[in-house]
């Protein structure tokens, strides 16, 4: 199996597969719609829930904030409300050119190592669902 492989994305997920990726149960993830107004994904003809990749990103950074961060479901609100996919990268960034706030590049810091788990998480899960086809 290459690389390539894994390159390859796919345009919608069904929630036992976003389960799977993320390690998050299915009922927690239909609890996890109610209560984060970003995470709303559409329904297929039939009724299922159809997740896309951007969904999947808003899943591990809810769950890297309620598991690993230890926020409440408020408190992470709180910071999602200022959420985009876009900013995570951005931040990333800017830790890497403004080196003024010692705390802030700690949290910038914190946050890459969380995320860089949750893609290694995602890999081997997707190698594993890869290597079954």
């Amino acid at each position: 199996m290459s690389m390539k492989d894994l390159s390859i994305k796919k345009l919608y997920y069904s929630i036992s597969e976003v389960s799977k990726i993320t390690g998050i149960e299915q009922y927690v993830l239909r609890y996890w719609e109610t209560e984060f107004e970003g995470l709303k994904p559409q329904k297929n003809r039939a009724g299922n829930r159809i997740y896309t990749n951007k969904d999947i990103q808003l899943i591990l950074h809810i769950k890297n904030l309620l598991r690993e961060r230890k926020y409440t479901i408020e408190g992470a609100k709180k910071i999602l409300e200022s959420y985009s996919p876009d900013k995570v990268l951005q931040a990333a960034e800017s830790e890497k050119n403004n080196h003024s706030d010692d705390q802030e590049n700690t949290h910038v810091k914190k946050e890459r190592s969380s995320i860089k788990k949750d893609l290694e998480e995602i890999k081997s899960v997707l190698e594993l669902l890869v290597s079954k086809l």
